[in-house]
């Protein structure tokens, strides 16, 4: 949930003014917490009574949190309860700290089998975070931190995610996506982009051809969860003296059996869930 897209939709007083903004995202935060404490569902009465807010304010309150589906409205009696948004975030939050634990022995096996850094990523918002990673032995190596933020269309996970992703989801990612330039190989059209995410989901297998930074070379592939949804990626990343063309299949070969054990640790079965032509990057922002 971005605060300034729920702050961006209330009423115009608040455009301009940082302090009722904040007092805004406060009062809804405390509506969250008042739902949440109490053991059956609240009008809008006692809820503006509970947190002393006037009844048009507790309105328009109400109505951007239903909006986002971080509240549900019963159709019944009128009143609130939290909404089926927090519970998919809740297990989402849930799925990547336990994503970072359990990808460590496959991201070290992986290390063994390349020699190169390893990752695992996720979306979040437009944008790739890592959430676990393990360094390669070299002394030139790829440095790696778990938090690090990369863009989308220039590295191999950004584009394993982006592939996946239903085609009306992708097409809302990409129309928010700034294809900025990083080096000379970097895509910066959408019908390139977009021709080379199909490459990216027949093949099964994604590749950053130096095309974040000079000298590098990454290559990813999905993690599907127990679901049969693509909810991250794994990938190495070297310099291309060592990552070279002609290793390229045999790196190719270890990231996708790392892919697969990682999956199938974390409950994917091929033949169960929903179909790959869905993904669980359902954006929560």
């Amino acid at each position: 949930m971005k605060a300034a897209g729920i702050a961006s939709q209330m009423p115009d007083q608040s455009v301009g003014a940082g302090p009722y903004r904040v007092q805004v995202l406060d009062r809804m935060l405390n509506i969250l917490d008042v739902l949440a404490q109490s053991d059956s569902d609240l009008g809008p009465s006692e809820l503006g009574e509970k947190l002393s807010l006037h009844r048009s304010t507790t309105h328009r309150l109400l109505k951007v949190l239903e909006r986002h589906q971080l509240i549900r409205k019963s159709p019944v009696e009128g009143k609130y309860g939290l909404g089926i948004k927090l519970f998919e975030l809740g297990n989402r939050v849930v799925s990547q700290f336990d994503l970072g634990t359990r990808s460590q022995p496959f991201l070290r096996r992986l290390v063994d089998a390349t020699g190169e850094t390893a990752h695992v990523c996720v979306l979040n918002d437009a944008e790739m975070v890592s959430v676990a990673n393990v360094e390669g032995p070299w002394t030139v190596r790829t440095p790696s931190t778990v938090g690090r933020r990369t863009p989308l269309h220039c590295t191999s996970v950004g584009k394993v995610l982006l592939a996946h992703l239903p085609k009306s989801e992708q097409s809302r990612l990409l129309d928010r996506l700034t294809l900025t330039r990083r080096t000379r190989r970097t895509i910066v059209t959408r019908a390139a982009l977009e021709a080379e995410l199909e490459r990216v989901r027949r093949r099964g297998f994604g590749m950053d051809n130096e095309e974040i930074e000079d000298g590098l070379r990454c290559i990813g592939t999905p993690v599907f969860n127990h679901l049969g949804y693509v909810t991250a990626a794994i990938s190495v990343a070297g310099p291309v003296f060592r990552m070279t063309r002609q290793r390229v299949p045999e790196i190719v070969r270890a990231v996708k059996a790392a892919g697969r054990d990682l999956s199938h640790d974390i409950g994917y079965r091929s033949e169960s869930g929903r179909s790959r032509d869905s993904s669980a990057l359902r954006r929560l922002t």
